[in-house]
């Protein structure tokens, strides 16, 4: 289950916000900047998805459910990967890439996320180098091109409204949200516009990503076992 912690108006006279297995300094409840620097360093959690959205720390310890959500992400990373590498249109990066948008007051974890090579050469988004590391990266910062968010139980609100309006104003050209929860999947394709993302018209199944210049469909069967195989079917506009 999701957790909050609220910025408030005063600091805390105990410099540390408990919760269960994590530690929350109080700088980090306080401002983007000092999320960042609680990330950057050595006592930030290794396990479990934190969020800094519009002020507020969202702690997500659940682990992946396999059925609908890590085959879901898998199947996407796989394909998007393979196809943005083929067609030379940027980079893929999958799950625990840090994102973070000043202009949002967002710092978040998304399930994938693309960047054209058009989004590094304009200064768009930058690589923020690790500490005394000036060769390695653990975050990104700025706008990408596409965010990937596969809803999970835990995560309903915070992906189909919270980070859907964060996104949106980061400026992230296009957002996939994709539900696997139900009887049937809601894949949505969301378009940037000034007054909000628009969904991408379903064609018997398949919607247009402007970004990846093909049409996508997200089917599943199932396997030998009785579980669910996810197939990211496309092809070119």
């Amino acid at each position: 289950m999701a957790t909050a912690a609220r910025k408030t108006s005063a600091p805390s006279a105990d410099p540390w916000t408990e919760w269960p297995a994590i530690c929350i300094p109080a700088a980090a409840a306080r401002s983007l900047d000092g999320f960042r620097d609680w990330v950057h360093s050595d006592d930030f959690p290794q396990r479990g998805r934190v969020s800094f959205i519009n002020g507020e720390i969202l702690i997500d310890m659940s682990p992946d459910e396999l059925e609908t959500h890590n085959k879901v992400k898998t199947e996407i990373t796989s394909v998007l990967h393979r196809l943005s590498r083929e067609l030379n249109l940027g980079t893929f990066y999958s799950d625990r890439t840090l994102l973070t948008n000043d202009d949002a007051d967002l710092s978040t974890e998304p399930d994938g996320l693309f960047a054209s090579w058009d989004a590094f050469r304009s200064g768009r988004l930058k690589r923020a180098p690790r500490k005394d590391h000036p060769d390695q990266y653990i975050e990104l910062r700025g706008s990408p091109d596409c965010v990937i968010e596969i809803i999970s139980r835990s995560s309903v609100a915070k992906d189909a409204k919270r980070l859907r309006d964060s996104y949106h104003q980061a400026g992230v050209a296009e957002y996939w949200l994709i539900n696997a929860l139900e009887k049937q999947i809601d894949f949505q394709v969301l378009t940037y516009r000034a007054s909000g993302y628009a969904a991408a018209k379903s064609r018997q199944g398949w919607r247009r990503s402007q970004v990846f210049r093909h049409d996508f469909r997200l089917r599943r069967q199932r396997d030998e076992l009785g579980d669910w195989q996810y197939l990211l079917d496309f092809k070119p506009v």
